[in-house]
């Protein structure tokens, strides 16, 4: 391994606090990493990816990604296809060697590891990782009816340290590979990627920066100056440019761009199917910017080069629908289509949430979304911070938003679906819907989670379990074979260490109740005795059973559970 890789594998064992593994098997991570950051934006557990070890099929990694999420179970594919009404999937399979060369025999197995995984009936073992990826494979397909644009993709990754030199008799045996998988009719496109050390390196650093986009927008005005606003231009842009704007190295939408919107794509009601109606016919598409009302675009940096504009930490905030429909009609785009476009540059919070609230406003959106979505949000951010080093954590309200910032490790920042899932877990009681129902728990989003009475404490023990579970099972401190039980054990610890009568989430008297659960966590040994306490309640509920997944995801396991701490169901 030469130096400059195994300079970033040492940051990367750092950031993710996995120091105590093995070299190889900490690059298998690293890779899974590397790979899924290019088709993700939003921060991810590496672990929920790794595949590797007895039973991997020869694949040390498997990411798949459902609508621009990426998704563990079964359940939250349904949720999203109920949201959505459709499936836009991508799946990502990762191997990883670090051995300096290409072998074509491990790249052949790596194949056979795939054909194996995507057939009707699979003749090899497989681990529990594996088979639930394989489980959710199968889903996907028997709702094959609901892909929106096309089949599901298929990216291949073999990673290694050396260099791809493009040896032809084995970029033959590749492509005939390829070939046979395309051949089974199930994917729209498959793509094989050889990365070497420098396709790794360019990897890792793009997963530290920010989303930049450059773009030209010839024809716009420069705004008068705004109080907290840096600069902010109003124009048109024609639809191939805003493409750009849109999608991720691989051609897909960047969901994450729209994460402050209340609203997700609505697929095509009325309003939607117009716009694709406009932009299908060559006769009306040139109306379309008449027709829009637009995209609004705020971003924390921008640059303009004479017609060039760069932007960087980008959110658009007003034109989800538009923009989704102009993505998915893309064929049918040309320099005819012009799309009304306001950018606002600024780092000013307050601006930012003004805009957003605005511009929601023009939707059906309830009070509490939108104060969940930003003042919430940022109280949050700046709670979790607020405590000393030891005890600190990042709440994550932008996608990719600490990437640049030097020292902190990944283990410590919270994304929203972490934090929701936690705390439903942990103060609501439902770890089983925290396991596959997050739909289900982001529709109770400004209500029974994130409302505007809740005091911010609960969040952070919630948050805070949450690091220090991962912590130990990465330390080895608490089994890995508890991951399934993962959320039930957050709130087993909550009953354990903080007691059975909880106040309200509003009382002033939940700050003391939450500062005897943070006394047990903080102390490493405390934390380790309690969690391991709660995963002794687990098996007494299990009854002899083998703890799975399926289980896991059952109300009566979370009743069970409950009943054997001693709390009435």
């Amino acid at each position: 391994m030469d130096r400059v890789t195994k300079a970033y594998l040492d940051a990367f064992r750092e950031e993710q606090s996995i120091e105590s593994l093995k070299e190889s098997d900490a690059f298998e991570l690293f890779a899974d990493y590397c790979v899924i950051s290019d088709s993700y934006d939003d921060e991810f557990n590496v672990t929920d990816v790794h595949t590797g070890g007895d039973g991997d099929l020869g694949i040390d990694g498997i990411g798949t990604i459902v609508n621009g999420s990426l998704v563990n179970s079964i359940e939250d594919m349904e949720g999203l296809l109920d949201l959505n009404g459709s499936l836009d999937v991508t799946f990502c399979f990762i191997q990883a060697k670090t051995s300096s060369g290409f072998s074509g025999d491990q790249i052949m197995t790596f194949f056979d590891g795939v054909d194996e995984f995507f057939a009707e009936t699979v003749t090899i073992p497989m681990n529990a990782t594996v088979k639930s990826a394989y489980e959710l494979m199968q889903k996907i397909y028997d709702n094959s009816l609901k892909f929106r644009r096309s089949k599901p993709q298929c990216r291949l990754s073999y990673v290694t340290t050396g260099q791809w030199v493009n040896d032809e008799y084995l970029s033959a045996k590749i492509t005939k590979r390829v070939a046979t998988l395309k051949s089974t009719g199930l994917f729209s496109d498959v793509v094989f990627t050889p990365m070497g050390a420098d396709e790794v390196h360019a990897s890792y650093l793009r997963s530290k920066n920010s989303v930049t986009t450059e773009f030209s927008f010839s024809n716009k005005v420069l705004l008068p100056d705004i109080v907290g606003v840096s600069e902010s231009y109003l124009g048109v842009i024609s639809g191939p440019e805003f493409i750009k704007i849109l999608t991720d190295g691989a051609g897909n939408i960047r969901k994450s761009l729209f994460n402050d919107n209340v609203r997700d794509f609505q697929e095509y009601n009325p309003v939607n199917t117009d716009i694709k109606r406009t932009l299908e016919d060559d006769g009306t598409k040139g109306r379309f910017v008449v027709l829009n009302n637009g995209v609004t675009i705020v971003a924390r940096e921008l640059r303009t080069t004479r017609d060039k504009v760069a932007i960087s930490e980008y959110q658009i905030v007003n034109g989800c629908q538009t923009s989704h429909v102009l993505f998915e009609q893309k064929e049918h785009l040309t320099d005819q289509v012009q799309v009304p476009l306001k950018i606002v540059a600024t780092q000013d919070e307050d601006v930012v949430n003004s805009i957003i609230t605005a511009t929601n406003r023009q939707t059906q959106v309830t009070n509490e979304d939108l104060f969940a979505l930003g003042t919430f949000a940022k109280k949050l951010e700046g709670f979790l911070s607020s405590y000393d080093e030891d005890q600190r954590l990042y709440y994550e309200r932008r996608s990719k938003q600490y990437n640049a910032v030097p020292g902190i490790k990944k283990v410590r920042i919270i994304t929203k679906s972490q934090q929701i899932r936690a705390f439903a877990a942990m103060f609501l009681d439902e770890p089983h819907r925290s396991i596959s129902y997050y739909a289900d728990l982001q529709t109770q989003v400004g209500t029974r989670i994130f409302y505007d009475g809740h005091k911010l404490e609960p969040y952070y023990v919630a948050a805070y379990a949450h690091f220090k579970l991962e912590f130990l099972f990465r330390s080895g401190g608490v089994p890995v074979a508890y991951k399934p039980a993962r959320y039930h054990l957050l709130m087993a610890l909550r009953y354990i260490a903080g007691g059975v009568d909880m106040p309200a989430l509003s009382a002033n008297k939940i700050e003391k109740y939450c500062s005897s659960i943070c006394e047990v966590l903080w102390d490493n040994a405390q934390a380790t005795e309690a969690f391991m306490h709660a995963a002794s309640v687990v098996n007494e509920a299990m009854e002899g059973s083998l703890l799975t997944l399926d289980i896991a995801k059952t109300r009566t396991f979370t009743d069970s559970l409950k009943q054997s701490l001693g709390v009435s169901t």
